[in-house]
């Protein structure tokens, strides 16, 4: 009998009226009350709803409607089976549409607990992160089966790592070392590093692996780099190749992997920490520069690297005035106990945006989410109020004269 019913789904009087069916079974989870229309029936389709429900119906009506009990007496009858045996004979099992979503709305509401008793559930980043990833169907993919959300949160609840190559780390907390590297839940994670850092998702393998790196796990120690100039310094081959650029004034870029060959020590009293290449490359032309460390960004595992063979000196650290700038500005201060800001106090701010020549008056705008500055809290309001950025360049002559050896920063 039920080779009888598949067949009703290719007689072409009947094959609309099983598909609209169907779609109403699956949509009220198997509920016999409603009706199905068809528009514009054929005349084998008039015909089988003139069987069905026993009415005349003109060739000229451009609209036929059924019962759907109707429907189900006619196949009891005709066929020796309701219509949900007959659908589900034509075109597989009739899925209960309300059932499933209240199985899914419960299973992202289990999610979300997890997600907020995690590491960092409790940070506004993470709250905003799970609202965008609720919203935009990334937990209705998980409960799909389409991507692990748990091991999203592995992840996440092992971040804020020590420096470690991300396939040791995704072996250590996914158990495979590929995890990282391609696939949905590196995804997921990496628009979640982006919020912790106030940053847009990565749109290339540079801010990729610099939003890593900001979260203490290194893609490639090649890769992973810092550029100084006139950096005292000892130990190993390392130590020796600072020494001839050095006295030469020319910057060197040094890599993560080479900082992890040998041993390295800073020599020097202070060191100057600045986020664009450009005031490195003005610095360069000086006759005697102080040491400078450049960023080029957040801060590389390179940067911190070598930063951490800076032990006992002074850190004079700056940013853009930006929200980026001053997030990663207080993660610094709060990372070196010997660091402090370089330039990045209210008055440098004022003093940025009034001497901008008339055509840049206005300054890019400020854009993300508010940081605070510790430092120096009135700044914070400062810059919500202004509402406009200033680059270090904007600053550039201030900056070449801490740097000049004799001045007073």
């Amino acid at each position: 009998m039920s080779r009888e019913w598949a067949e009703l789904a290719e007689d072409p009087a009947w094959r609309r009226l099983l598909a609209a069916a169907r779609r109403s079974l699956e949509r009220t989870g198997g509920s016999l009350g409603g009706s199905i229309s068809l528009t514009g029936p054929s005349e084998p389709e008039r015909l089988a709803v003139i069987g069905v429900t026993g009415r005349y119906r003109s060739a000229s009506s451009a609209r036929l409607t059924v019962g759907l009990t109707e429907l189900d007496d006619h196949l009891r009858a005709t066929v020796g089976g309701g219509l949900l045996d007959v659908v589900a004979a034509a075109a597989g099992p009739v899925r209960d549409r309300p059932a499933e979503h209240q199985r899914e709305a419960a299973a992202r509401d289990a999610l979300a607990v997890a997600a907020m008793r995690s590491r960092h559930g409790d940070q506004p980043w993470f709250t905003e992160w799970f609202r965008e990833v609720r919203r935009d169907g990334t937990l209705t993919r998980a409960v799909r089966g389409r991507l692990r959300f748990d091991d999203v949160l592995r992840v996440l609840d092992a971040l804020p790592g020590d420096g470690e190559p991300l396939p040791a780390f995704a072996d250590r907390v996914l158990h495979d070392t590929k995890a990282l590297s391609t696939g949905p839940v590196r995804g997921v994670v990496l628009r979640a590093v982006a919020a912790w850092q106030g940053l847009p998702p990565p749109v290339d393998a540079p801010e990729e692996r610099a939003l890593w790196e900001a979260a203490g796990v290194v893609p490639d120690d090649l890769a992973s780099q810092v550029l100084v100039l006139n950096l005292p310094a000892s130990g190993g081959l390392l130590g020796s190749w600072l020494s001839d650029p050095r006295a030469a004034g020319v910057p060197l870029r040094i890599t993560l992997h080479q900082l992890r060959r040998e041993p390295l020590r800073v020599r020097c009293d202070e060191v100057f920490v600045c986020e664009n290449p450009a005031v490195l490359r003005a610095a360069a032309g000086l006759a005697d520069s102080r040491p400078l460390v450049c960023t080029e960004g957040i801060p590389s595992t390179a940067a911190h690297a070598l930063l951490a063979a800076a032990g006992g000196c002074r850190i004079l650290w700056r940013n853009d005035f930006d929200w980026t700038g001053v997030r990663v500005t207080a993660q610094a201060l709060n990372r070196y106990p010997d660091a402090r800001p370089w330039r990045m106090a209210l008055a440098d701010y004022r003093a940025g945006t009034t001497t901008r020549t008339p055509a840049t008056a206005a300054g890019p705008a400020l854009v993300g989410s508010p940081a605070d500055t510790p430092w120096d809290p009135p700044l914070r309001t400062e810059m919500i109020s202004a509402g406009r950025a200033v680059m270090e360049e904007s600053l550039l002559p201030d900056l070449l004269a801490d740097l000049c050896v004799g001045a007073v920063p």
